[in-house]
């Protein structure tokens, strides 16, 4: 605040000793720390009657805002039942006169023949496979096994 290091508190000091007199110092100083305390509290309360006045007037302007608020929202015809059930009527009128609308009759001999082609699957996860034929079976042995394994 005042940028006082301790090299010029202590030349107060001293001119503090010389001035007033060792014997007055302690009273002196006694006073001076109770004025300091004082003009403390002072600002302290200062500054909290004004944060306490903003406080109040934020307070005003944010009523006034909810009040602006409410004035403009319109809740007297606020039915969402009702406009979903317009909607939908809406909807099934528009449904109904397109089902009721009478279809062109279209000429087959103006369209052409139809070409049946195959088409491939691109997927060839889907694409079966033919079944691989089984393969023969070994032809039986004309004579019969022999034996082993025992005394001869």
């Amino acid at each position: 605040m005042f940028d006082i290091d301790s090299g010029k508190l202590l030349i107060i000091g001293i001119v503090a000793l010389v001035v007033i007199g060792p014997k007055e110092l302690p009273g002196v100083l006694r006073q001076v720390g109770n004025a300091l305390g004082k003009v403390r509290r002072m600002a302290a309360e200062f500054q909290g009657q004004f944060m306490e006045a903003m406080r109040e007037s934020e307070l005003e302007e944010l009523k006034k805002d909810v009040q602006k608020m409410s004035e403009s929202a319109n809740f007297t015809n606020f039915d969402p039942l009702a406009d979903v059930k317009t909607q939908l009527n809406e909807v099934g009128s528009q449904v109904e006169s397109s089902l009721n609308a009478p279809v062109a009759a279209v000429e087959t001999a103006d369209l052409p023949a139809p070409a049946i082609t195959s088409i491939p699957d691109p997927d060839p996860l889907t694409q079966v496979a033919a079944p691989e034929p089984a393969p023969a079976p070994a032809p039986a042995p004309d004579h019969a096994p022999l034996k082993t394994g025992g005394a001869a």
